[in-house]
């Protein structure tokens, strides 16, 4: 279990705050497409085949959006359509299939620019459900924007993997993620092995195609349908990967592009599972210091609570225990924002007096499970995404070899991240294509690249790290000084300024520009 998934970290920052929703129901016709430009053409990049007029002149039929699984959809200003795409583009006139899209059009309150295209994260994370639940934050770049998102391949709307059933999902939740022993580890095995065999017999040879690689082909496509010159985007946690993959696909194409919670390019399987450990315990500690206690103590405390759920689940209401994992769970949740540190404090104190329910709460609400006891399927998509895109797979003998480096790194979170190197792929029938993401981008326009000193998912080292490998006078750097996961919408005037300028006004600021 893989912990970078912000579009399911916002839905449980949501449920933390106890806020909700509904949609409009009223419906909406498409307009006509009058001040769009004629849809340019253009070779694909990565040595791929030309694609046929057929997919670069297809004309999108936006309409009404329908409800989700909860049975809530957007508001009329909101309209959905699918895009048509090969299924493999080396092989551009064989199978396509669909890629749901989501947009609501410009409030015209300057010249309009174009789309700006908006990733979330994840990997496997819904922009159809993402951006009307999180667009709030973007209102001002509407007035000359177009925003637009989509359900990557293999996700949700777009042809979305299911590897297993809600029964099998809530059984493994009894599995231990870090095994101590050898029983253990082979249930860990197993249980890995058998999600693998559910994803391959559920997506079939659509498998292979299920990488950030062919995610980034079909943003050039959407690019032409919707009618840019340049693809204008905005990429958060793994829409930075996917970001700077499209960047050094298509540098030419590249127009104004904001990365925000920065993957690192230069990490592996393993070194990404290391930073996270350095950036989840960087993080508890700045919320252990928010409280007064001395961040050594607290840990050692934290400690002591996991490793009696690791002896003996606690009850946690409705029939259910809280694990040693889904307590890490419910625990790293709360470190994607400041504002969840309050449930942190609640959840513990509960947990030390013998009530898990607090932190299994939490747990749920990452996990994307429900009162009913139904799951989503971001974690499904992800981890067929990951593991196309990632050449590494460790053994569990090399991740046994690797866990007191963890340990050193994370007291709390180490142990659970280093197993999950060996366990994430394990099974799997499809190699992965890269040792990191290729994201040199030579030639490109000035890519914006913010970084949070406080992010636990994707430590701020990373940001450097992008910028310098996008390319000189490409990657351009932006510091906050906070807390979280991501930066832009936040609480700084300072770093919302900054992107909004870049966006709305094309200014590009210093690199190495820090705001407090």
């Amino acid at each position: 279990m893989r912990v970078v998934r912000v579009v399911a970290a916002a839905a449980a920052a949501l449920l933390i705050a106890g806020c909700g929703g509904s949609g409009d129901s009223d419906g909406d016709k498409d307009p006509k497409d009058t001040k769009r430009p004629t849809n340019p053409s253009g070779a694909q990049g990565g040595d791929q085949p030309a694609l046929p007029a057929a997919l670069t002149g297809q004309k999108l039929d936006w309409g009404r959006c329908e409800a989700d699984s909860s049975g809530q959809a957007p508001g009329s200003e909101w309209q959905c359509a699918t895009l048509q795409v090969p299924r493999d583009y080396a092989k551009p006139d064989g199978e396509r299939i669909g890629i749901a899209l989501i947009r609501a059009e410009s409030t015209g309150e300057g010249d309009r620019l174009g789309s700006l295209l908006f990733n979330f994260g994840g990997p496997g994370g819904s922009g159809i459900s993402g951006l009307p639940s999180l667009s709030d934050l973007y209102g001002k770049l509407r007035g000359r924007y177009d925003l637009v998102s989509f359900d990557p391949r293999g996700v949700a709307a777009s042809e979305g993997l299911r590897c297993r059933d809600d029964e099998k999902v809530a059984a493994a939740e009894t599995i231990d993620l870090s095994p101590d022993d050898a029983k253990e580890e082979k249930t860990f095995l197993a249980d890995a092995a058998d999600f693998a065999k559910g994803c391959d017999r559920d997506a079939g040879e659509l498998l292979p195609h299920l990488s950030t690689q062919a995610t980034a082909h079909d943003m050039d496509l959407m690019r032409q349908v919707l009618g840019d010159d340049k693809m204008h985007y905005f990429g958060i946690s793994y829409g930075t990967q996917l970001g700077g993959t499209y960047a050094h696909l298509f540098p030419g194409r590249v127009g104004r592009v904001v990365l925000d919670a920065v993957v690192d390019p230069s990490a592996g399987a393993v070194g990404h599972a290391k930073n996270q450990a350095l950036g989840f315990q960087r993080a508890l500690e700045d919320y252990l210091r928010s409280t007064g206690e001395d961040p050594k103590k607290g840990t050692a405390r934290i400690v002591r609570l996991l490793d009696g759920l690791d002896a003996k689940p606690m009850p946690a209401g409705g029939g259910r225990e809280l694990t040693q994992t889904l307590a890490q769970t419910g625990i790293a949740v709360t470190l994607y924002s400041k504002d969840n540190w309050p449930a942190l404090t609640a959840g513990l104190e509960a947990a030390e007096d013998g009530d898990g329910s607090e932190l299994l709460r939490l747990a749920d609400a990452y996990n994307g499970r429900d009162e009913a006891g139904s799951y989503d399927t971001q974690s499904h998509s992800q981890r067929a995404i990951s593991c196309r895109d990632a050449k590494e797979r460790p053994t569990a003998a090399e991740a046994k070899r690797e866990l007191a480096e963890f340990r050193r790194l994370s007291p709390v979170f180490g142990e659970f991240l280093g197993w999950d190197t060996a366990g994430w792929c394990h099974g799997w029938t499809v190699p992965g294509l890269e040792d990191t993401p290729e994201v040199s981008a030579p030639g490109a326009a000035p890519v914006l690249v913010v970084g949070n000193t406080g992010d636990p998912a994707t430590p701020y080292e990373g940001t450097r790290r992008m910028a310098d490998e996008l390319g000189k006078d490409v990657g351009v750097m932006l510091t906050w000084k906070g807390e979280g996961h991501g930066a832009y919408g936040s609480g700084s005037d300072c770093v919302d300024g900054t992107v909004d300028d870049y966006l709305l006004k094309g200014e590009v600021p210093k690199d190495g520009k820090v705001c407090d």
